[in-house]
């Protein structure tokens, strides 16, 4: 068996042919097209210095790869590496603000770059918001995220601290020129509902969703480095909910503005050892994008509307279907087991509770390689009775594992079992199941 059989590999998640992909960065819409930049190398080599990837789309669905739209400047201000942050439109032009890299600072400075729409890529940056000062204590200082409100600019940037995480705030009138404005919010480093809250906070986005700011941070701290995306709204002490309970969803991203309302994509990590994935010469993806809402202070998220382009003809009984290597399976709101059967012991269950209100997923006998990682993972407030939504709905991609519940928990994991397709399906009664569209997979644009 080889070490990357193809069912391994996603078709219809953003993921390059070749090479490491990881924080998805500044999604956008530009004349009807959502443009969507990611950190990308083109090798498995994470000493290589990140660029800034670039993908497009007319309908959230089909994407195409274009050649980098950033790369690192030798001697600027970003020479080891471009890494997150958002991107905007500002009188017609398309700016992107992002964390520059040198290996000699203690921070990854605030950058600004424009959109050369000829040349296909973003122009020399220019540093645009001072280092913090030595005396502030600050550990940690990266991706900006910068959005429009009250006839000005506002720009969020994470921080750690030797106290706290934060996110500090600055204020702008064209963009350009910053102002420090304190922190829009902190938090020491604490635990709440099993989560750690971190040292610092990766990847701020403020996300407006039903009238309010929801802040979006990815928790990290210097040793145990990245740990999982919380949210909480803006205003008081920030009490963070986990907005996927999975293990391989990081870095959220969101699109604040355009026709298909605002959107949150997410780095789907790998759930496989190193030594795995750099022999397969490629790694990371994008998860689908998500459309999100409040129940209280929880953000929830569903699969934007226009994923359902992907499915092929009619859906057919899940229960006994033999499905390949990208399917979506849905279940309705009732106490039950959703299997994957991929070989000889090798399955992914998802356990559906409705006296207890909890959806649980087992991803530990995935697969007989050692190598992967598999794992379990539980969300109670699982179900809305009054939504239309299913009780649950997977997405099969290859290794990419995406669940949704009806009251908007999702669980993001990665399956990387020896047996090829064909696979089986046991579900409860009334699951349907659609194939997927493989033909979807991104293309390198020729230029």
């Amino acid at each position: 068996m080889p070490a990357n059989p193809s069912h391994h590999v996603p078709q219809f998640h953003i993921r390059l042919p070749r090479g490491f992909l990881n924080d998805p960065n500044g999604p956008v819409e530009v004349d009807g097209t959502v443009h969507l930049f990611f950190q990308s190398r083109s090798t498995t080599d994470t000493a290589q210095p990140v660029e800034w990837g670039h993908a497009t789309s007319p309908d959230l669905v089909h994407w195409t790869l274009h050649r980098p739209a950033m790369s690192p400047v030798p001697g600027g201000p970003d020479a080891d590496g471009c890494w997150s942050g958002n991107t905007v439109l500002a009188d017609g032009e398309l700016r992107a603000y992002y964390s520059g890299k040198l290996d000699h600072s203690n921070f990854q400075s605030v950058l600004l770059a424009r959109f050369d729409r000829d040349a296909g890529s973003f122009g020399a940056p220019v540093q645009v918001v001072d280092d913090p000062a030595d005396h502030e204590g600050i550990t940690m200082f990266r991706d900006p995220f910068v959005w429009r409100e009250d006839g000005g600019w506002r720009m969020a940037v994470g921080a750690a601290g030797a106290e706290e995480a934060s996110i500090r705030h600055y204020r702008s009138d064209d963009g350009v020129r910053w102002r420090y404005a304190g922190p829009l919010a902190a938090l020491p480093r604490t635990v709440v509902r099993e989560e750690d809250t971190g040292e610092g906070w990766e990847c701020p986005q403020i996300l407006p969703v039903d009238g309010a700011d929801v802040a979006l941070v990815s928790a990290w701290s210097h040793g145990e480095g990245p740990s999982s995306v919380l949210a909480f709204p803006l205003g008081g002490t920030p009490v963070p909910h986990r907005v996927d309970h999975g293990q391989n969803f990081y870095a959220a991203s969101v699109m604040r503005e355009g026709s298909r309302g605002p959107l949150v994509f997410g780095w789907v990590t790998e759930g496989r050892d190193r030594d795995w994935w750099r022999d397969a010469g490629w790694a990371g993806a994008i998860s689908l994008p998500r459309r999100a809402w409040r129940v209280g202070d929880r953000l929830a998220t569903e699969p934007h509307p226009d994923v359902e382009a992907l499915r092929l003809g009619s859906p057919r009984p899940a229960d006994g279907a033999v499905i390949g290597a990208q399917a979506e399976i849905v279940v309705p709101e009732t106490t039950g087991t959703l299997r994957l059967r991929f070989g000889d012991g090798e399955h992914l269950e998802i356990h559906l509770d409705v006296a207890a209100d909890t959806v649980a997923i087992d991803g530990d006998a995935a697969s007989a390689d050692e190598r992967a990682h598999g794992g379990r993972a539980v969300a109670g407030e699982a179900f809305d009775p009054g939504s239309e939504r299913p009780g649950v709905r997977v997405f099969l991609d290859g290794s990419v594992v995406e669940v949704f519940t009806s009251a908007g928990r999702s669980f993001t994991t990665r399956v990387y079992p020896l047996a090829a397709p064909p696979w089986h399906v046991e579900a409860p009664e009334g699951s349907l199941v659609w194939d997927l569209e493989t033909a979807v997979r991104p293309v390198v644009a020729a230029r």
